[in-house]
């Protein structure tokens, strides 16, 4: 038995309810912390609760399948949601790599990056759904479209594997120039406070500076890693589902890799190859069609290998790099 979609009203609309409960939890622990560090364990228990979160949906799911279609479908459909979660959680990644960098730059106290994410993650969601809902209209009409995604992905996986060794340079970034010569900002941080009024005129702070380019970036991120799930299924409820799980565990997943990015420096190849390998899978589509466990097992395998590679193999440090030919 073979359904397009899984997603009927009722299930979007309690979906998007679970979605604005969990956030709203977020927030009013975030409010009640106030601005402090956040610790390895805190992150890594945050962390643990989002992926507890996220599989105690699949099961629901499967269970939802089993009753209302049939054991297949619940399988099929199941497993699409794994896969389609673990590709995401991997390429997001990546997009916490450059938050890494961007926080670095701004020199963010780290009290302060905890807001600044949870907007992100707010911005991210919408932006997503919208990109979603606009990627399955597009392939409703014109099933030509997994060709550009493909094409998309095995390009952006090129250039993330030839790009791999290079730091995103922020002072050309484009959005943090216009920003800086169009508007008023304070040279110092006001604590959590995106603007403050000073002599009567509203500035922005260097907080809301990382606050837009972070959105940015989720958009651009966004662009690439919504094809790779339709790749996966081209269930509209599914690639939206695993989507938002992913990104609600990525404020987690930041404060528990920013002193450890360095150990996994081998992974941004992983991330490239797995992009590279669901391009061409989306390619092949018409002439092959990659079952999902084996992508699943694909991914899996990769993320892995690149991040044992990391942990058995040491990057030079700057200081043993420039002390090379002494």
């Amino acid at each position: 038995m073979t359904i397009a979609s899984t997603g009927t009203p009722d299930l979007y609309l309690g979906f998007t309810l679970l979605v604005i409960v969990l956030l709203a939890v977020d927030f009013f622990v975030l409010r009640a912390q106030g601005d402090h560090r956040v610790s390895v364990k805190e992150a890594g228990a945050w962390s643990v609760v989002w992926i507890a979160v996220s599989f105690a949906f699949c099961g629901w799911f499967w269970w939802y399948l089993d009753v209302r279609f049939s054991r297949e479908v619940a399988n099929e459909k199941a497993l699409e949601y794994l896969t389609g979660y673990l590709m995401e959680k991997s390429l997001a990644l990546d997009n916490v790599f450059v938050w890494i960098t961007l926080f670095n730059f701004f020199a963010v106290p780290i009290e302060f990056q905890k807001r600044v994410l949870l907007y992100g993650v707010l911005g991210a969601i919408l932006m997503r759904a919208v990109l979603i809902y606009a990627g399955a209209l597009l392939l409703a009409e014109f099933h030509w479209i997994l060709y550009v995604f493909g094409a998309i992905l095995l390009f952006t996986g090129i250039k993330m594997l030839i790009l791999a060794e290079r730091k995103p340079d922020l002072e050309k970034n484009p959005v943090l120039r216009w920003m800086r010569h169009h508007m008023r900002i304070t040279n110092e941080y006001r604590g959590e406070k995106f603007f403050v009024v000073r002599d009567g005129l509203r500035h922005a702070t260097p907080l809301f500076l990382v606050l837009v380019v972070v959105e940015v970036t989720d958009l651009i991120f966004a662009v690439d890693s919504i094809p790779a799930v339709f790749a996966i299924t081209d269930d509209p409820f599914i690639v939206f589902t695993s989507n938002i799980f992913a990104i609600l565990g990525l404020r987690a997943m930041y404060f528990l890799l920013a002193d450890m990015a360095e150990r996994f420096h081998l992974l941004k190849y992983g991330l490239a190859i797995i992009l590279m390998v669901v391009g061409v899978k989306m390619l092949l589509l018409d002439v092959y069609k990659v079952p999902a466990w084996i992508t699943l097992g694909v991914v899996s395998l990769i993320l892995l290998a690149s991040v044992a590679a990391s942990l058995l193999t040491s990057r030079p440090t700057e200081r043993e790099a420039g002390s090379g030919g002494d």
